[in-house]
């Protein structure tokens, strides 16, 4: 159920197209594999063209409440991210910067990626919600 695999599509900016791209890349990545995908109301997610193309792909949205980074699990790892990689240093390129936050996280084992997240903790509230809506009657 939970692999710590991890993809990123690193983008100039956060659009709507930016984000179907992504949904392109999930969707190739795991071709006939039902997604369900955490999201927050960011417009490039709530986007129409988003919404339908998520739909047209068969990915199932998953929405955070609002205000609420605390509980989504790639939050951990993008702050430790920010930690290891830009705080206190300065690169030469915004593009490098980028380079290296992203081959930081995809340097990181699967499991160590879970267990930053907080997925391996005995009471990780998502496991409930996917299991409730996926996993069926126990």
């Amino acid at each position: 159920m939970w692999t710590g695999h991890r993809l990123f599509l690193a983008r100039e900016r956060q659009r709507a197209g930016d984000f179907q791209e992504f949904l392109r890349l999930i969707h190739g990545h795991y071709r006939g594999w039902h997604v369900a995908l955490l999201l927050d109301a960011n417009s490039c997610h709530t986007a129409a063209g988003s919404l339908r193309l998520a739909a047209r792909l068969g990915f199932a949205l998953l929405w955070l409440p609002k205000r609420s980074p605390r509980l989504n699990p790639m939050d951990t790892l993008w702050g430790q991210g920010k930690d290891v990689i830009s705080a206190n240093q300065q690169y030469a390129t915004m593009e490098g910067q980028v380079q290296q936050f992203v081959e930081h996280l995809q340097a990181l084992r699967n499991d160590e990626a879970l267990d930053t997240a907080g997925v391996h903790s005995g009471d990780f509230w998502l496991t409930k919600v996917l299991c409730k809506k996926f996993c069926g009657p126990a």
